[in-house]
C-alpha cells in the first residue's frame, strides 16, 4: 500500500534585503520546511556622487534586475536603525522606500524584521556583531560566501523570514 501525501512540499524562494543608500545587500535562499538552501547574494551600489534621484533610480533598477533573475516567491526587509542625524535618517528612509516598493511591484508579499530579531534568529543574541552574523551564515548556508557584510546581512534577513514566515503568513491571512 502506498501512502500519498496530502500536499506535496515546494521550496519557497525568499529574497532578503538589507536597505542602504550606499549599498543595499540582497540574498536569495530556498526554504523547504526546515531545510535552507543558498541560491545567491550580492549588493547593489548606486553611484555615491550622483544626485539623489539618480541614486534611487539605480537602486530600483538593480533590485528589479535581481527580482527578474531569481524570481523569488516572497521578500523580507530589515527595518532600519533610526539615526540621530535627521538628514541621514531621511535619506535612508528614501532608499528603504525603494527597497519595499520593488518587490511589491512584482506582486510579492514583503515582510519586515527588526535588526535585533534578525540577529537573534541567526546568532541567538540580539546584539550580535556583524562578524558573528557572517560566521553563522556560513554555518547555516555552507555554500554561501558573501563578499560583503551587506550581502551577509541580507541572507540573515532571508533566514529570519524562513524561520518566521508561517507566523507572518497567518497574521496577514487573518487580516
Amino acid at each position: 500500500m502506498t501512502v500519498t501525501p496530502i500536499r506535496s512540499r515546494r521550496a519557497v524562494r525568499i529574497l532578503g534585503l538589507d536597505p542602504g543608500l550606499r549599498r543595499t545587500g540582497w540574498g536569495v535562499i530556498e526554504a523547504e520546511g526546515p531545510r535552507l538552501r543558498y541560491v545567491d547574494c550580492g549588493a547593489i551600489l548606486p553611484p555615491e556622487d550622483a544626485p539623489m534621484g539618480q541614486r534611487l533610480a539605480e537602486l530600483h533598477h538593480g533590485l528589479m534586475a535581481v527580482l527578474e533573475r531569481y524570481l523569488p516567491d516572497e521578500a523580507a526587509v530589515e527595518e532600519t536603525f533610526v539615526n540621530m542625524n535627521p538628514s541621514s535618517t531621511l535619506k535612508l528612509g528614501q532608499a528603504r522606500g525603494v527597497v519595499l516598493l520593488a518587490p511589491a511591484l512584482k506582486g510579492l508579499s514583503v515582510a519586515e524584521y527588526a535588526p535585533t530579531l534578525v540577529k537573534k534568529s541567526v546568532v541567538g543574541a540580539g546584539r550580535a556583531e556583524k562578524a558573528q552574523i557572517r560566521m553563522m551564515i556560513g554555518i547555516l548556508l555552507p555554500q554561501a560566501a558573501p563578499k560583503s557584510e551587506d550581502a551577509a546581512d541580507a541572507l540573515a534577513v532571508a533566514v529570519t523570514h524562513a524561520h518566521h514566515r508561517s507566523a507572518v503568513t497567518q497574521v496577514r491571512d487573518a487580516l
